[in-house]
């Protein structure tokens, strides 16, 4: 392996870890391939030459291997025509050389910047900025779009010139507990310069349209072959196995959008039920979330894990609190626990509401009452071929695959349109 390289940029020393030897996990690898390949088509997942003609560098605020979610199913679908490049938020550590570890998951290049305690901000954004310019030329990265998840990476990369600029909001971030100051300043400036913008739901898109001239609303979709295979029998994960029936079961990030008082409502109401909850603990100290014989908390769990916990549920809970936080979250787990053939019980979050509660596919309550009675009657219901059949109609109508090949087609009309046309002298992005 060649010795890391190190350059001056801006007064800083930029140590860049080899950009040419990818650590290729064979399990992510697999799945990349799996989901992304056409019938009949080799995929390259190393190659330079990208059939889209041109190459995906998204700024992130979620890690790549925190959960499996909206940005691993865009993104690793993109990987199929060209190279995805995913920066992540740094990791500051005591002492140390600042450097950007540059490695594959699957069909994505993934960096993770490192940075020593104690840089200012100035320093901060001007590492930065060196690790970007570094992996572009590295990587003879000419032609690309930019990818946003957070507006706060727009400090180090406003100077990039690209074919076109791409916002996909995912939730309200300025609501988030321990949300950065400068946060709707970025944003603003993130929409004035942005090609399109993406919401991940509806409510998110209702609040955002009159703030961009091309704003699209692709709520959360559905990988259904992988979550419906928890409709028969899997292998029970070992510590799941001995947990006693009935079993509620959650999984996702568990943070401050969690309702920890109905939790522990239901938890006090119904002891001869078992709370299984399967994520995570981000954000809030553990030691504030409920505990009581009945709910068991399993730790995170990988994507590919996921289907054998939802085979061992009687029913998926969603109790987030109703809060700033959750006002237009579009939650991915309720498509993934119908296609699970799992009953659905939620809080009335509003692209919950609308449209799986408004269509009868998940029961709403906000209160331990209302929480507990929603759960007594799907466990009543013993007869579910209606209701399997009226979610399986709907879930045909959305898929990941779906969502990606429509905002492809709207990057492609940008970068056609930008690519026939001249820039203008003195023009600005």
């Amino acid at each position: 392996m060649p010795p890391a390289r190190a350059r001056e940029h801006e007064g800083v020393v930029i140590k860049v870890s080899p950009l040419t030897k990818p650590t290729v996990r064979q399990s992510d690898l697999s799945r990349c391939l799996e989901e992304t390949a056409s019938p009949g088509k080799t995929l390259s997942p190393t190659s330079g030459a990208p059939s889209t003609g041109y190459d995906l560098v998204c700024f992130s605020h979620l890690r790549w291997d925190f959960v499996w979610q909206r940005p691993q199913h865009l993104l690793s679908r993109f990987a199929r025509e060209g190279r995805v490049f995913f920066l992540e938020e740094p990791i500051f550590e005591p002492g140390g050389v600042a450097r950007l570890e540059l490695s594959q998951r699957g069909c994505v290049w993934v960096g993770v910047p490192h940075l020593p305690e104690g840089m200012d901000e100035a320093e901060v954004r001007a590492a930065q900025v060196g690790f970007v310019d570094e992996l572009l030329a590295a990587h003879k990265v000419r032609d690309y779009v930019l990818w946003y998840y957070t507006p706060m990476a727009l400090p180090f990369s406003r100077h990039l010139t690209p074919l076109a600029t791409v916002y996909d909001c995912m939730d309200e971030l300025s609501a988030f507990r321990d949300a950065p100051t400068a946060l709707e300043l970025l944003e603003q400036e993130l929409l004035r310069r942005a090609d399109l913008m993406f919401t991940g739901g509806q409510s998110l898109f209702e609040a955002k349209r009159h703030q961009h001239r091309r704003v699209y609303a692709f709520p959360s979709s559905i990988d259904r072959e992988h979550f419906v295979r928890a409709r028969g029998p899997l292998k029970a994960p070992a510590d799941q196995v001995d947990i006693p029936r009935p079993r509620l079961g959650f999984y996702g990030v568990i943070d401050e959008r969690m309702d920890v008082d109905l939790v522990t409502g239901l938890a006090e109401t119904r002891p001869d039920w078992q709370i299984v909850m399967v994520g995570p603990v981000v954000k809030i100290d553990p030691e504030s979330l409920p505990r009581r014989p009945n709910i068991h908390y399993l730790g995170g769990k990988t994507y590919d894990e996921l289907p054998a916990y939802l085979s061992g549920w009687e029913v998926a809970l969603m109790p987030f609190a109703r809060n700033e936080s959750t006002r237009f979250i579009s939650p991915t787990k309720t498509p993934e626990y119908l296609a699970a053939g799992r009953p659905v019980v939620s809080t009335s979050i509003r692209d919950v509401v609308r449209p799986y509660a408004q269509g009868g596919l998940v029961q709403v309550g906000d209160t331990v009452e209302a929480f507990v009675a929603a759960i007594e009657a799907v466990l009543r219901d013993t007869n579910r071929d209606a209701w399997l059949r009226e979610v399986d109609s709907f879930l045909a109508r959305t898929s990941w695959n779906r969502t990606w090949k429509e905002m492809a087609r709207l990057i492609g009309e940008i970068v056609q349109v930008k690519q026939m046309t001249p820039p203008l002298m003195g023009a600005v992005k």
